[in-house]
């Protein structure tokens, strides 16, 4: 469990020594990062990349020649294969999504793109489309499930080669991992204790953990925060993570339109923001005891809670794969061109379906 806060000394040496002492800093061990992995072998690893690379216009344009020499040597293989009827080698996951690949061919994936709809930011992520769902698929009952050593979890070997940084931050062991499907800037999933094996369901110790975490990294990363989905509220992994970003655009629920923020709009879902993080814990404790899925973001010195209807209690819109802490902060992904057009008052709909 998180021991008691470190002090600002400690802190400061080791920020010296990661990548998070700045934005530039965090960017290019991101991308360094990137090109590691790209000189691998794994499918797995070039999936990941091609995914960030669509994602980030940056990240594409240092990586497009060597993704191609990949994508070409990794097709042909699978192509060759194939004719002689050989066993595809890789993860299923991986495979399913490469022969879906290989379907569009290599110019054939989209680069994302980003619009705004009224308040809301919508973003078109043809690549995270081929994602498998896993458990954010599944209707569930209550907001905790046993971790399960047999389903998917982050203990798993191929993982590791997925490591953006690991070491100690605020007196926690950390893993980063990229998010191999990324759906916002600097994507990445953030595992505490990774062995520790403890399921999706937050605990006091790592609520102040997050909360701090934000606030101290917010110095040297303008725009940095964490995502956090409960279990129900479409988490899809079982294994107990916060989905870190950076972004230079605030999210559309830190607008102060909305009436959480002392504006005079009323949020479609209902949202309660927190500035005290024990304050911030007794309503989460409240959520645990009704057995309430939730979402939430911590930024510096502050924490957005949304107590929301729980996956498979209701029916959402075919445009949409489900709901979890982005589009809950006024974020939607389309995988589609037609998608891509929808209009604000359909996102609004979309998202008053989950307020209790």
């Amino acid at each position: 469990m998180p021991a008691r806060p470190d002090n600002r000394s400690v802190w400061q040496a080791q920020m010296r020594q990661s990548p998070f002492s700045s934005t530039e800093q965090f960017r290019q061990a991101f991308v360094r990062g990137l090109e590691g992995l790209l000189e691998q072998p794994e499918l797995g690893s070039y999936i990941l990349v091609h995914a960030n690379a669509s994602f980030d216009p940056e990240v594409g344009a240092c990586l497009e020649s060597r993704l191609r020499r990949q994508y070409l040597a990794l097709s042909d293989g699978y192509r060759d294969a194939l004719r002689r009827g050989r066993t595809l080698t890789g993860a299923p996951d991986d495979l399913l999504v490469f022969l879906k690949l290989m379907a569009i061919d290599f110019d054939g994936v989209q680069p994302a793109e980003r619009r705004r709809a009224g308040p809301w930011e919508v973003q078109f992520n043809h690549l995270r489309a081929f994602r498998p769902p896993r458990m954010s698929a599944e209707p569930v009952t209550g907001i905790y499930a046993p971790f399960d050593p047999e389903g998917f979890h982050f203990n798993k070997s191929f993982l590791r080669n997925e490591i953006l940084w690991s070491g100690e931050l605020h007196r926690v062991e950390v893993e980063l991992l990229y998010n191999k499907f990324p759906f916002v800037d600097l994507h990445g999933l953030l595992v505490p204790d990774r062995g520790a094996n403890q399921p999706q369901l937050l605990s006091r110790p790592y609520h102040l953990f997050g909360w701090e975490l934000a606030s101290r990294l917010g110095a040297g990363l303008p725009g940095v925060g964490f995502g956090y989905n409960s279990y129900g509220a479409y988490a899809s992994v079982n294994h107990l993570h916060f989905q870190m970003f950076v972004r230079e655009r605030p999210l559309p629920i830190a607008d102060p339109v909305w009436r959480h923020n002392g504006g005079d709009r009323e949020y479609p879902t209902g949202c309660e923001r927190f500035a005290c993080p024990r304050e911030a814990w007794e309503r989460l404790t409240q959520l645990h005891a009704e057995q309430t899925s939730y979402n939430l973001v911590y930024l510096p010195g502050l924490m957005y809670c949304l107590p929301r209807r729980r996956q498979g209690s209701y029916t959402h819109a075919p445009w949409t794969a489900g709901f979890a802490w982005y589009e809950l902060a006024g974020g939607v992904t389309a995988f589609n061109r037609d998608d891509f057009a929808i209009d604000a008052e359909v996102i609004s709909r979309e998202l008053a379906k989950l307020r209790l």
